[in-house]
């Protein structure tokens, strides 16, 4: 009985968010296949419930993201979005010199574009997600209370980051570079210059589609992706064999470099990024001992 409760309230967030994008006319087969796969790990085996309830704060992120696109302008407007002010402070603080100017790195990343870097540096923002589930397979088996923090961790990372997208949204590089210091909120989000000549050369949308989809234009402050990255870092680090730390470390590095060579993130954006996820690592390791010392 207690597993057939547990059912209907794990289930409801993804079934919610599926009746909710059916009613918007966005339903997409993701949905179905949410609330069958959690419907699926409940009902299953020990080991699929198990599974289900480590991983589940994870889950519940895509339906927040999902969420979100029904209050994406809220708090944004022309007059709160940091543009050519966030633009300055990169100036200043972690600017380089073009033809005798102060420029950005990403300023000098435009006039210098590389095919190499456009294939390497497409790699991390690809498959991010997948790095992601693979720590989190790799702590289930190896390491299940850590799992329960990264997951969490991961869980607490993305609201913190949705929260800032409202309270200080911010305009990422490539708006800059298309559209300078008038702010649209019409705008849609973009792939920007890098990830759509990887498209170009593939023949593919993939990098066109994934951010057609994207509901915050405005959301460059933190960096996620580079915050992820770190999360696996740091959370994986004490059950990671030497190979997979070596990995996580060079994925980590990548990612942050990508995230400003793609036009993306400014280095203040990367630098939010590893301190919002440190935060909430050092506060989910804080819980974890208060926790182990109320129940011994």
């Amino acid at each position: 009985m207690v597993r057939w409760r547990w059912s209907l309230v794990a289930v409801s967030p993804f079934a919610t968010d599926a009746v909710w994008a059916l009613v918007r006319g966005q339903a997409r087969w993701e949905h179905g296949a949410a609330v069958l796969l959690v419907s699926g790990l409940v009902l299953g085996g020990e080991a699929a419930y198990r599974l289900l309830v480590g991983v589940y704060p994870m889950g519940l992120v895509a339906v927040l993201y999902d969420a979100m696109g029904s209050i994406a302008h809220l708090g944004v407007t022309a007059q709160r979005v940091h543009l050519c002010d966030l633009r300055q402070r990169e100036l200043s603080l972690f600017g380089t010199t073009l033809n005798g100017e102060r420029v950005t790195w990403h300023d000098w990343w435009q006039v210098h574009p590389s095919r190499f870097l456009d294939v390497l540096c497409a790699i991390p923002y690809a498959t991010f997600i997948f790095a992601c589930w693979a720590c989190a397979a790799w702590l289930y088996v190896r390491d299940y209370p850590r799992l329960a923090r990264f997951s969490w961790s991961f869980f607490a990372l993305n609201v913190a980051a949705f929260a800032t997208y409202h309270i200080f949204p911010a305009a990422p590089p490539w708006y800059y570079h298309a559209h300078g210091c008038v702010v649209d909120t019409a705008v849609r989000a973009s792939e920007g210059p890098a990830l759509a000549r990887v498209d170009a050369r593939l023949g593919v949308g993939y990098f066109a589609a994934v951010y057609a989809r994207s509901t915050q234009v405005f959301g460059a402050v933190p960096s996620l992706h580079v915050a992820y990255s770190l999360l696996v870092l740091l959370a994986g680090w004490a059950s990671f064999p030497t190979l997979a730390r070596v990995a996580s470390l060079a994925f980590f590095a990548l990612m942050a470099f990508s995230a400003v060579y793609l036009d993306h993130h400014w280095v203040l954006d990367v630098v939010a990024g590893c301190i919002y996820c440190s935060v909430v690592v050092t506060a989910a390791h804080a819980l974890s001992r208060l926790r182990k010392a109320a129940l011994s």
